[in-house]
């Protein structure tokens, strides 16, 4: 993995690369952005060229003993720190500290990337504190989140913040094509849904993840017309169905649930968009875009912006392991309810343009 191989993040990697050429390298860095764009490849990247023993134009060479063992995943002064179940833990940044304590293995930096540093807990936190304001020389800390304001503002501040972003639909479905051989409808309905995530739009490519999605929309299209009984029955069938995905994948609740509340979050996102006259170009779900403009006219704008907040409201729920079956069974009558009280006879907002 080089930068040059990490797709779009120009000014992250000019940053770093500039950084190591001036051989003025923080301690710390603070990785910014959603899932999947390239802040652990970039974290590779920089290991691979701080250590290669033959860098070319600031990137590893790929040859050299140091770059083989990183790329084959056994480097000794690369360190990674996930969580364990919710969270990261006081004893796993204990080990950490103690293991910084010491001098490189073999290379010139020891590398440590800390995943999902926002799950860290308030006493691991503390402990990770001492160890950014004193840092032992030789070693470089990169923690990885979603956003600095998951985390400690102490900690933030002791971090040099690279910020990446969502990548361009463009790029994402010209990669789809080309490394994985999808075909440019299919590449295009992935690189929309996928949010600018690379990994996400990877990870939906080769799971059968399109014929699910039908599936979804098919269910959320057809929950209006549901009595309070039948929208009870969808609810439990969702949880039952995520449950079957979990045991038969040993996946966690995001590959079940949380995909389907994403797709059903794009349905109303994009029916909102129609609702205020917004352009086809800006829809999620534009092959449905038929459909999108036939229903959209039934809702109420105010009801399309409740039904988001409850979607959103399910996902925060389900993060925090509440039972999956109780969270599909309010968010399912909630959003049969809204549908219901949505219904309108007036044509005062303007219909889609192109």
């Amino acid at each position: 993995m080089s930068f040059s191989r990490i797709l779009g993040q120009e000014r992250a990697k000019r940053f770093l690369k500039e950084a190591m050429a001036r051989e003025r390298i923080p301690h710390a860095y603070l990785f910014t952005g959603i899932p999947g764009i390239g802040k652990t490849s970039m974290a590779i990247a920089m290991a691979m060229a701080l250590n290669c023993r033959k860098p070319i134009n600031a990137e590893g060479c790929g040859d050299c003993v140091h770059c083989r063992q990183m790329l084959g995943g056994n480097f000794p002064d690369f360190v990674s720190i996930k969580p364990e179940g919710p969270n990261i833990k006081i004893q796993q940044i204990r080990d950490l500290s103690r293991a910084l304590s010491f001098a490189p293995v073999s290379g010139k930096y020891r590398v440590c990337i800390i995943y999902q540093a926002q799950t860290i807990t308030i006493e691991a936190a503390n402990s990770l504190l001492k160890t950014l304001e004193e840092p032992p020389s030789g070693n470089i800390l990169i923690l990885n989140a979603p956003e600095p304001l998951a985390l400690l503002p102490t900690i933030v501040s002791r971090c040099q913040r690279v910020p990446f972003q969502p990548l361009p639909v463009q790029d994402i479905m010209d990669w789809l094509v080309k490394e994985k051989g999808l075909n440019e409808e299919e590449a295009k309905v992935l690189a929309r849904i996928s949010a600018g995530s690379l990994g996400r739009a990877f990870k939906m490519s080769g799971s059968g993840f399109l014929d699910k999605r039908e599936q979804w929309l098919t269910r959320i299209i057809r929950l209006p017309a549901l009595s309070r009984d039948g929208a009870l029955e969808m609810a439990l069938e969702c949880a039952l169905e995520n449950k079957k995905v979990n045991i038969d994948s040993s996946a966690g609740v995001e590959d079940g649930i949380m995909d389907m509340l994403a797709i059903w979050e794009s349905w109303y996102r994009d029916l909102l968009c129609v609702r205020v006259g917004g352009p086809i170009r800006s829809l999620i779900n534009m092959d449905f875009s038929r459909k999108l403009q036939n229903i959209a006219e039934n809702y109420k704008i105010d009801r399309l912006v409740d039904s988001l907040l409850m979607i959103d409201q399910a996902q925060r729920d389900l993060r925090r392991m509440r039972n999956a079956a109780l969270v599909m069974e309010h968010t399912v009558l909630g959003l049969n309810r809204l549908a219901g009280d949505g219904k309108r006879s007036d044509s005062s907002v303007p219909r889609m343009y192109d």
